[in-house]
């Protein structure tokens, strides 16, 4: 019997099995198994030899020229970019439905000279409404844009024209017609970015695709098409806040480190040069359980508010609850709190928010967090002048965290006086007292 030309291949985790199934074996994901074309029977000894050698040369004889980028003159953008965009990269925009690709790209389609826009989900009255409202007439003239799901007929258009920046919107809506396969599927979706990465390359035309991202966070199809491309920048935030962040999780020609900040308005995204005054500016009155740190966010340290409640529990289980902030992490500060200190927590529901809709996802956060908790918890107010950041054992030993002379200068930009956390060093700036403190018994001793 025949062998069969076919592979199942799972779209989470890239796991090839010869037969289908409703759940993948690997990850454990249902309804991700499609059907893809066998890989070509490998050449036989007798064509290799047969083939022409490859050209070999030096890093010295490789003589590289200077990458002249396009800047974008959004300071966000060029910021994550590493200056601006370089010729020929291939570039992947993902983020969750709704969290504004689309609008960015446009904003940066209004920036660079000669962009051509391939839409697959939008008609062209479509987004010259939406352009109507994000732009003036000048930038949309200079704009071209059309309907098109074929991938071929992009790369043709591309080959032509040779614009300066493509844009495709998105990348699961495209086909090639050398695929039989659906759009979205495995296999398309990395026919059509090969076939993008190849005319980049060859005409020198950057691409940004759009992707989208499932629940999970990863972006919808095969994983392997972030190693596919050039630059992978995720958009990040939350759709009912005012935030966004643009981030770099792969980079070839910069830094991976970068963060990009932005506030939805009604025209659009605006960059946001002071991220730490636009998190603070709602602070009111000092009151307990308010507590400021200082995280940092790439490259870029910001202040933001951490707020904690500690009640009395109406149930036999005390609640932990977390928002911006690990609830897993929630729960062992608070059974560190609880076995270093004179703080019982075990009849007391603990919540914790991270105001802004910024995610505190560093260690530096926990000593706020614990600040936080300890002063609800004593009902003692917290002064606006204060800023609390450290990482916190299992012992209860408070340890020092990285960058802290950029944490220092941006605490003493924003009229912070006093800063508690661990550190050898004394601030450069006069004006900054730090308490430095070894263990979590004399952080609680500040809120006595």
């Amino acid at each position: 019997m025949p062998k069969s030309n076919t592979v199942y291949t799972c779209s989470a985790c890239d796991a090839q099995f010869q037969k289908w199934s409703g759940k993948c074996l690997e990850c454990g994901k249902w309804g991700t198994i499609d059907k893809e074309a066998k890989a070509p029977t490998p050449p036989s000894a007798k064509h290799i030899s047969s083939a022409t050698a490859s050209k070999m040369m030096t890093l010295t004889d490789a003589v590289a020229h200077d990458i002249i980028r396009t800047p974008t003159h959004i300071s966000e953008v060029d910021r994550v970019l590493g200056g601006g965009i370089v010729p020929g990269s291939l570039i992947l925009l993902t983020g969750e439905p709704g969290i504004g690709k689309s609008t960015l790209t446009l904003h940066i389609a209004a920036a660079v000279h000669q962009t051509y826009i391939f839409s697959g989900e939008e008609s062209e009255h479509q987004i010259a409404l939406r352009a109507k409202r994000l732009m003036d007439e000048k930038n949309r003239q200079t704009i071209s844009l059309s309907h098109e799901s074929c991938v071929d007929s992009i790369v043709a258009s591309i080959e032509k024209e040779k614009p300066t920046l493509a844009i495709v919107d998105s990348i699961q809506t495209m086909f090639s017609t050398a695929v039989e396969n659906e759009p979205g599927s495995v296999t398309q979706i990395r026919a059509c970015t090969t076939l993008l990465l190849s005319v980049a390359k060859k005409t020198g035309t950057a691409i940004i695709i759009i992707g989208h991202v499932t629940k999970d966070g990863n972006v919808a199809g095969p994983k392997m098409l972030e190693h596919l491309v050039d630059v992978v920048l995720s958009f990040e935030g939350d759709s009912h806040q005012g935030i966004r962040l643009l981030r770099t999780t792969k980079n070839r020609f910069g830094s991976a480190d970068e963060v990009g900040l932005f506030t939805m308005t009604e025209t659009g995204l605006a960059p946001v040069k002071n991220p730490s005054e636009l998190l603070l500016a709602d602070k009111g009155e000092p009151t307990s359980g308010s507590v400021i740190t200082c995280l940092l966010e790439g490259n870029r340290p910001m202040l933001v508010e951490i707020q904690a409640l500690v009640t009395k529990t109406a149930f036999g289980y005390p609640v932990r609850k977390a928002s911006g902030f690990d609830v897993n992490r929630l729960h062992l500060l608070v059974a560190v709190l609880q076995k270093r200190t004179n703080i019982n927590l075990a009849q007391y529901d603990v919540h914790v928010n991270v105001v802004g809709g910024v995610d505190a996802d560093e260690p530096a956060a926990d000593l706020a967090v614990c600040f936080a908790i300890a002063s609800s918890y004593n009902d003692k107010p917290v002064a606006n002048d204060l800023c609390v950041f450290g990482e916190v054992g299992l012992s209860g030993d408070i340890r020092s965290v990285t960058h802290i002379e950029k944490r220092l200068k941006e605490c003493s930009e924003r009229g912070m006086k006093r800063i508690i956390t661990k550190t050898n060093t004394t601030a450069n700036d006069k004006k900054l007292h730090i308490i430095s403190v070894k263990n979590i018994q004399d952080l609680t001793q500040q809120t006595k």
